[in-house]
């Protein structure tokens, strides 16, 4: 391998939302006993997953795998109406991570269904967050993919609205919805995207550098939407070779000349490091930000109750008052926090 430089995306990796998640679940794995529970993958990363399996915490795909009254987190990802009833009336204490961003696109779901609309919904079947929202209102929505998709959909007199799940790409998302427009003119929209400002963000800082180079590396998870449609934008921007991984030890060793490199938004930056230590660029690095992200998600509302109350007892117990809790901080980043997630 001779690699010459490498182009560093920024931003790239953690999102506001993962970052929120990871804290939020090290924050339950230090206040509980073992095992912790999680509906889901925690994010779409399988370097995080491992590292909070190895400290017990159990990745569930069906709350009845739950043992009765454990702590348990439902994932970054959303969860549909029925799975948050069951994990409270199952769970001993129940912590929803839900990404904001979805939530909002649940919001818009409710309320379209509830006004008597049809709803488009673009996402990848089978995929959590996908499915989540689905639940919302299985009777009024329309999952589709692709453009064969929207002409495939039913005839309807009833108001249309199109919404989106978050992680998709612009090359994703373009095509469905002018194909949309043209089959329900009067399609109802949010005022506000349904993309993740995140995913967005990453994209448009990859299309910055993919033009000037020989390869691109894409850090993340196959299962993970964001990092996949990261490949995608990397070759429609005309990269001549992309290259997903999950570490540095699935790079190949006929990587030559400039390398781009970005993370998608489940990948912690301990990985990128790793990848630019293989890589080995022997002029250097140049970090080309296309934005910087200052976006801030406090810890689910759960927790930060949970939090509170152990400060409480502890303020209580020391006749003092207690330091506020840091793993949940704004000041500090998952990625740290994951770092120290180690038996």
């Amino acid at each position: 391998m001779h690699v010459e430089r490498v182009l560093l995306a920024a931003p790239r990796g953690f999102c506001a939302g993962v970052e929120m998640a990871i804290k939020a679940l090290a924050w339950m794995v230090r206040a509980f006993d073992p095992p912790v529970y999680c509906y889901h993958e925690i994010v779409h990363n399988r370097l995080v997953v491992d590292r909070f399996r190895d400290l017990g915490v159990i990745f569930v795909d069906d709350i009845a795998d739950v043992a009765p009254g454990a702590a348990v987190m439902l994932s970054a990802h959303g969860s549909g109406p029925e799975i948050v009833r069951a994990a409270s009336e199952r769970g001993g204490y129940v912590v929803n991570a839900v990404c904001p961003l979805v939530t909002k696109v649940h919001h818009e779901v409710k309320v379209r269904a509830g006004k008597g609309y049809s709803v488009v919904y673009v996402g990848h079947a089978g995929h959590d967050e996908a499915v989540g929202t689905m639940a919302v209102a299985p009777e009024a929505i329309h999952l589709v993919e692709t453009e064969d998709d929207v002409d495939r959909l039913p005839p309807t007199d009833e108001p249309v609205a199109l919404l989106a799940q978050t992680t998709l790409s612009h090359h994703d998302w373009a095509g469905v919805l002018e194909a949309t427009r043209r089959r329900f003119p009067d399609l109802w929209m949010p005022g506000r995207s349904d993309l993740c400002f995140a995913t967005t963000n990453r994209q448009s800082a990859l299309v910055q550098i993919a033009e000037r180079c020989d390869a691109v590396v894409v850090i993340g998870s196959a299962n993970s939407s964001n990092t996949v449609a990261l490949e995608k934008v990397a070759l429609a921007a005309g990269c001549p070779r992309v290259l997903r991984v999950n570490g540095a030890d699935e790079l190949p060793d006929d990587l030559g000349g400039t390398v781009g490199v970005t993370a998608g938004a489940s990948a912690p930056e301990e990985l990128v490091r790793a990848v630019i230590a293989r890589l080995g660029p022997v002029q250097g690095i140049e970090e080309v930000a296309y934005t910087a992200e200052a976006e801030y998600f406090p810890p689910p509302r759960e927790l930060r109750d949970l939090l509170v109350a152990i400060d409480a007892v502890a303020s209580f117990a020391l006749a003092a008052p207690c330091t506020p809790r840091r793993t949940a901080d704004r000041d500090l980043a998952a990625s740290d926090v994951l770092a120290t997630l180690r038996r």
